[in-house]
């Protein structure tokens, strides 16, 4: 309970998946939660789900790939609750195709949701905690940040921008001053809702899944919560040497 005890916290992509895992275990750390999701109903759920258990959460609508959404969710979060200490850009969309597959609209849009958000969010983040002293901003690449695989040419560049955009930006707050830690997050295959909507797209999904688990050294597919917890850790006081890191949760598969 104590991990993330007073920390305001902020996780886009929040209605399913990874981003409502990472809310749960966050306000189990005894964070205040501002969930946000292109789906204000899967927001409110998760949001609603906090507050049951015991804990305090708001929630918006949002779509992150609109620079003037942005504004008008981080007034309202700090209309709430005055400040924020841990920004999680976890919003992303992943659409199987390839490099000569792949529309130029497939492509625009993924770089607006994958990318261009968390480029938003960074700058969102960052104008609010250098007043209030620091905090972390966590962002979810993948590893398809790191590899590049042939049915997600978009992806893959999106989520490499991820990694990169993320270095870039702790060094800019680690030489500014502003004690902001700034990390990636680079999952292997988690089975979430996007994870099982893509092996669909690929063909025969139990094939497709058997697939993928032969691909992770571990001999499974990883639970949405494997993610969350290490975003826990970087959102902790813990974690307050970790800065422009690569943090990898993918049962080996970037080892092989």
């Amino acid at each position: 309970m104590t991990r993330c005890s007073g920390k305001i916290a902020m996780v886009t992509g929040a209605g399913k998946g990874l981003g409502q895992a990472a809310c749960m275990r966050l306000a189990e750390a005894g964070a205040r939660l501002i969930c946000t999701d292109i789906e204000p109903a899967l927001a409110a759920r998760t949001a609603e789900g906090i507050r049951a258990a015991g804990g305090e959460a708001v929630s918006f609508e949002h779509d992150v790939a609109d620079p003037v959404a942005w504004d008008t969710v981080m007034e309202a979060a700090l209309a709430h609750f005055g400040g924020l200490d841990v920004m999680v850009n976890n919003a992303g969309i992943a659409i199987a195709a390839n490099i000569e597959t792949t529309s130029i609209e497939q492509w625009r849009r993924t770089m607006a949701v994958d990318l261009d958000s968390v480029f938003y969010g960074c700058k969102a983040a960052i104008a609010t905690m250098k007043g209030r002293g620091g905090g972390s901003i966590i962002n979810l690449s993948s590893i398809d940040g790191v590899i590049g695989e042939a049915e997600l040419a978009a992806y893959c560049a999106a989520k490499g921008g991820v990694r990169t955009l993320t270095k870039s930006v702790a060094v800019h707050c680690g030489e500014r001053g502003y004690r902001i830690r700034c990390n990636s997050i680079h999952p292997g295959y988690i089975m979430t809702p996007q994870t099982e909507g893509y092996l669909r797209d690929l063909g025969a999904f139990d094939e497709e899944v058997a697939a993928a688990t032969r691909r992770h050294p571990i001999g499974c597919l990883g639970e949405p919560d494997d993610v969350a917890m290490m975003v826990v850790y970087l959102a902790s006081d813990e974690a307050k040497f970790v800065t422009g890191a690569e943090m990898v949760v993918d049962g080996g598969y970037l080892a092989v």
